[in-house]
């Protein structure tokens, strides 16, 4: 099965930037949706950018739309989201998902691989 594992969070002003990046150990993801969720306390967790198996599509919630970027280097096992003018509202955990298959949805259940999340705080 392998894992996947988050590095990249921290703090950052508003207006700021982060990039977090996904690696996979243990596992490929050549042939596998990659997906980053957010998570903060007491909500749900919540898709916010979604890449196909070979990066030529991509999909992300309004709420990130034009500041958010994500991407992915099949070769060096790595889905980054590359994230700009962060607001407070931004603050969660990140989490990186994997899915069983090359496409694939915004649902939890789409997913069967997680990492185990890192945390973003973006606070003056």
């Amino acid at each position: 099965q392998g894992q996947l594992v988050e590095s990249g969070g921290g703090l950052v002003q508003p207006g700021g930037s982060l990039r977090l990046t996904c690696t996979a150990s243990g596992r490929s993801i050549d042939r596998n949706a990659m997906a980053w969720f957010r998570q903060t306390p007491g909500n749900n967790r919540t898709l916010i950018a979604r890449i196909i198996y070979n990066g030529h599509s991509t999909y992300y919630a309004d709420s990130v739309k034009g500041r958010f970027a994500i991407s992915r280097d099949n070769d060096k096992k790595t889905v980054d989201l590359q994230m700009n003018n962060l607001k407070p509202e931004d603050t969660a955990v990140y989490y990186c998902a994997g899915a069983p298959y090359g496409y694939a949805g915004s649902r939890l259940k789409d997913y069967d691989s997680w990492g185990q999340g890192t945390q973003v705080t973006v606070s003056a």
